[in-house]
């Protein structure tokens, strides 16, 4: 099941409130604890935080972490003609493992959309990978449904068995929803759990627009 926690952040030294999901996947047993007091996260990628974060007065290039994994055995695609992850090549691209009835993951939908909005004339394209929690976020008329209520336009693969979710997220915690952002070359330049860090993502789409990485050489 998905616990939602609130937390005391200081910004400015200003307290508010936040919302962490700690999302656990009861297929596999997995439990997901956040420690308030320092933001760290423990489970599969613990570097990545859903404390709030400021933006850097510098942006600095993004960090590498290697060729991202295929999807496979998706169970169908919507909105888009796309069969296939490597039809999106040569784009930044945003993915975002999420699931409808997730408190956090609908909390990323308006930045996603102003994301949208700003970088999609700019080879830029999101993917959501739509891994259901819940028996009732399996139904395709309910997936739809969602997407038309919520204002989700962009294109989703669809992961009922949470195959890809799970590789994507090796170790013993998957989260809902995860974030990555994919280079021009496929390769993670970006992986955050959670809500918040808006502004960085951001910031990482329009760097890797405007600084396109040198292309592989062909093999």
């Amino acid at each position: 099941m998905a616990r939602v926690i609130a937390i005391i952040i200081l910004v400015g030294g200003l307290a508010a409130i936040g919302w962490v999901a700690l999302s656990a996947d009861d297929e596999t047993a997995s439990t997901t604890a956040v420690a308030a007091s320092t933001g760290a996260t423990t489970g599969a990628a613990a570097t990545s935080t859903t404390a709030v974060t400021p933006t850097p007065t510098t942006f600095q290039e993004p960090d590498n972490y290697g060729p991202r994994m295929d999807l496979v055995d998706i169970d169908g695609w919507l909105q888009t003609d796309a069969t296939s992850i490597d039809e999106f090549d040569g784009q930044v691209l945003l993915v975002e493992m999420w699931t409808f009835g997730c408190f956090n993951c609908k909390a990323r939908i308006p930045h996603n959309q102003s994301y949208y909005e700003e970088f999609g004339d700019d080879n830029f394209e999101i993917l959501g990978v739509h891994a259901p929690e819940f028996s009732y976020e399996a139904e395709l008329a309910n997936i739809e449904e969602a997407l038309e209520r919520l204002d989700v336009t962009w294109p989703q693969a669809l992961d009922m068995e949470k195959k890809n979710f799970r590789a994507w997220q090796p170790g013993t915690t998957n989260y809902w929803p995860r974030t990555y952002v994919i280079d021009q070359n496929g390769d993670i330049r970006y992986d955050h759990i959670g809500e918040g860090r808006y502004d960085e993502l951001r910031e990482t789409i329009r760097y890797l627009l405007e600084n396109p990485p040198e292309p592989r050489p062909e093999t």
